[in-house]
């Protein structure tokens, strides 16, 4: 039995995420934006262990949830499920880029950690230009190929981890809306079994998935070099530094 925490999972591909695991017999903690939403929750999943609030656009909120979640005692995945596609272009970097960047940071070390992105990384811009980052200035398409350059960074710095991005495809949530033509089962299955699972084509690292085969993804997200501005960026951002590891 394992035990995972989940971003973003009031609804939507976390939240069946969450009812996947829970029915698979292991340990789901999941988050909400707001004690409403909390709520909801708690009775659309009455088998989770908790349910912790927090609006991921404020930094300080997020900080606060990798406290809560460490409090909590140890985990064997997280999954970095939220995200958000409407706003504005500073909401959708805080929510998208720096939360997922942010827990990875101060979260206990997981055995295994799953990144939501998109196929739309791939429109995504790898220029990283440091006024694009401190005015806020990120399409949601940078975001999701952000995601990814986390993901990678991740899997370098830290060789005992699994780490791994997910393309879930377009899928009918609210995000994607009642017109996606992927399917929802499917976006959703591939971030629990990446989580749990001991088939050995998901006890890997540094990939990216399309319902549970490996896809190719943005080749600059590779790069070490890359990869170490981002962090940089997002630390002068935050304030938070990416634990040590291999360079």
């Amino acid at each position: 039995m394992s035990r995972i925490f989940i971003t973003g999972s009031a609804d939507g591909l976390g939240l069946l995420a969450a009812e996947m695991l829970i029915d698979q017999g292991h340990k789901v903690v999941l988050h909400a934006r707001n004690a409403d939403r909390r709520k909801q929750t708690l009775l659309k999943v009455p088998g989770a262990e908790e349910v912790l609030i927090a609006d991921l656009s404020d930094t300080d909120e997020t900080v606060k949830l990798s406290e809560e979640i460490n409090a909590l005692g140890k985990f064997d995945a997280v999954i970095h499920n939220a995200g958000v596609y409407r706003g504005s272009e500073d909401k959708i970097f805080t929510v998208n880029t720096l939360a997922p960047y942010i827990l990875t940071c101060l979260i206990n070390k997981p055995e295994r950690l799953i990144y939501l992105s998109s196929g739309m990384h791939l429109h995504g811009n790898p220029d990283l230009k440091e006024s694009d980052f401190i005015s806020g200035n990120i399409t949601y398409s940078d975001s999701k190929l952000h995601d990814v350059i986390l993901c990678m960074a991740a899997a370098r710095k830290w060789p005992e981890v699994y780490a791994n991005a997910v393309n879930p495809g377009w899928v009918p949530t609210k995000m994607g809306g009642s017109n996606a033509t992927d399917n929802l089962q499917q976006g959703a299955e591939t971030q629990a079994w990446l989580a749990v699972s001991d088939d050995d084509k998901a006890k890997v690292s540094g990939r990216y998935f399309f319902h549970k085969k490996e896809e190719h993804f943005r080749k600059e997200a590779a790069d070490a070099d890359l990869q170490e501005r981002f962090l940089a960026l997002c630390e002068q951002i935050s304030g938070v530094r990416f634990p040590g590891g291999q360079k």
